[in-house]
């Protein structure tokens, strides 16, 4: 691996991407991803990562549970402090335009061992967002036909039937979403973009539905009403908006396989995120106001799912639950994707174990199989954690939210300590223009403060979400280790990789 660029980027008005192929060659490495993605494909992989639809549904009821009303006032908050790192990621986009994005920005940035630890917690992390996601069907296919209940009991994601039965829904989806992982780039790029257009137009059409049967008026949000109080729905509601504002660095992820990376990725990591994030608040607030009522504790168990279908009627509700369904769908074979290529990328430079094999990119369909099968199997094997108790689904999901943006962190802090010390964001011989010419994307004189924001605020996110409280991860008592999951899987993670790393240092001769 090296760590040099081309003098400049060529323009290629023409698309036939061989600009594209001379500036990864820059990098040390072959071109192997089929590169196939235009700008909506690109804007779809950070935008269905998000995934609104998948993510509010999944936590909504967590939030107004600890916050109430009030909770929806974190979602601003948590969205301003997700597009400073955005911003940031934007910038090194558009320099760094690789697989592995996380990993690839962490290490040029700092040092190849911090780098390591960065990509090693962001691709764990991923794969524990995988698990998470395909929990979610069960919020909506329960809700949509009894039938989906393949346990008998109450559906409720938090009672041990609902819990047991989101572990079958989430190994069957996983299947799917690996099968796809495995056919053409094309293919797989094809369905992501037509379900996040299925997404918005779904998402959009909820918002017109709810907000002309809405019950009261917006003030309601002014009051808490939940466990918490004003400091919990703070710092806990705030999980739900942490949660679904994530991932947007998936069109970074993707450079390899887009055309024009160096201009189309800074711009659409930052599309994708505001969209996301202004559809994703607007849904928050539509649910608190069109909700038949507040107090009779349906909407802390059954959250927007038993807004729609009580709003608007079984009818039309299931028909909008249904492309929740979709949604929650393409955003689990998002992330997974996006993990099959942190991995990919790590193994190219030979930092894995299995190296070879998860490096080995199909000529024919220009997709890393050996990724694809190995987040699917081990987000299938996360996800069966729930048969063993509902709180694994809470555990889970603050879990995989603590690690991304630690690894975000990993990002944001080596790049504000180099603009303290005055040193180049770009490589010493990376271009200074885009693909057609322009200047590469840049926070110019506002990069220093926004970097400083930006870690500042992924630094106490999270410690907010990784903190032990008892009352969130562990309501009923008798399981410590729900209570600390996040906190050991976090130690556990960095103390494996340590392992790892010292193991792969020793000669092979002693090995």
């Amino acid at each position: 691996m090296t760590a040099t660029a081309p003098t400049d980027v060529r323009p290629d008005p023409a698309g036939t991407g061989q600009g594209d192929h001379a500036s990864l060659a820059g990098f040390g490495y072959r071109q192997e991803l089929h590169r196939s993605m235009g700008r909506y494909a690109s804007f779809a992989a950070g935008f269905s990562f998000i995934s609104v639809l998948t993510t509010v549904f999944q936590f909504f009821a967590f939030g107004f549970s600890f916050g109430g009303a009030a909770f929806f006032w974190t979602w601003p908050a948590v969205l301003v402090g997700q597009l400073l790192v955005a911003a940031c990621f934007a910038e090194l986009a558009a320099r760094y335009p690789l697989s592995g994005a996380i990993y690839q920005w962490s290490t040029r940035l700092s040092t190849p061992a911090f780098g390591w630890y960065a990509g090693w917690i962001m691709v764990i992390g991923q794969i524990v967002v995988v698990a998470a996601a395909a929990l979610a069907l069960q919020v909506v296919l329960p809700a949509i036909w009894s039938g989906f209940q393949l346990v008998g009991g109450d559906p409720a994601p938090t009672t041990a039937t609902g819990a047991a039965n989101a572990a079958l829904l989430a190994v069957a989806l996983l299947a799917l979403t690996t099968t796809v992982n495995l056919l053409d780039n094309k293919v797989m790029s094809a369905v992501n973009r037509i379900g996040v257009t299925a997404e918005i137009i779904g998402a959009v059409l909820i918002l017109v539905l709810l907000f002309t049967h809405t019950e009261r008026t917006a003030g309601v949000t002014l009051h808490t009403g939940g466990q918490g109080g004003a400091l919990g729905a703070l710092l806990v509601g705030s999980f739900t908006a942490a949660y679904v504002l994530i991932g947007f660095d998936s069109a970074g992820e993707m450079s390899e396989e887009t055309r024009s990376p160096r201009r189309t990725a800074p711009r659409t990591i930052l599309l994708a995120l505001a969209s996301a994030g202004v559809l994703g608040g607007l849904l928050v607030l539509a649910g608190i106001l069109a909700a038949p009522d507040l107090t009779d504790g349906r909407l802390t168990t059954e959250g927007l799912s038993y807004v729609l279908t009580s709003s608007l009627g079984d009818g039309v509700g299931r028909v909008l639950l249904a492309d929740v369904a979709v949604a929650v769908a393409v955003a689990t074979l998002a992330i997974q994707t996006s993990g099959s290529r942190m991995l990919f990328s790590m193994a190219r430079d030979g930092v894995l174990p299995c190296s070879s094999r998860l490096a080995k990119v199909s000529p024919r369909t220009g997709m890393p199989a050996a990724p694809a099968l190995f987040v699917g199997a081990a987000a299938a094997a996360l996800g069966l954690l729930n048969l063993a108790s509902p709180e694994a689904f809470l555990a889970i999901g603050t879990t995989c939210i603590a690690m991304l943006y630690l690894a975000y962190a990993m990002v944001t802090g080596p790049m504000l300590l180099r603009r303290l010390r005055r040193l180049p964001l770009s490589p010493a011989t990376g271009p200074l223009h885009d693909e057609t010419g322009a200047p590469l994307f840049s926070l110019g004189r506002w990069g220093l403060p926004v970097n400083a924001l930006a870690f500042a605020y992924g630094a106490v996110m999270t410690v907010n979400l990784a903190w032990p409280r008892a009352a969130v991860y562990d309501p009923a008592g008798g399981h410590w280790y729900f209570q600390w999951f996040t906190v050991l899987f976090l130690t556990a993670t960095v103390l494996l990789g340590a392992v790892y790393r010292a193991y792969a240092k020793r000669p092979a001769s002693v090995r």
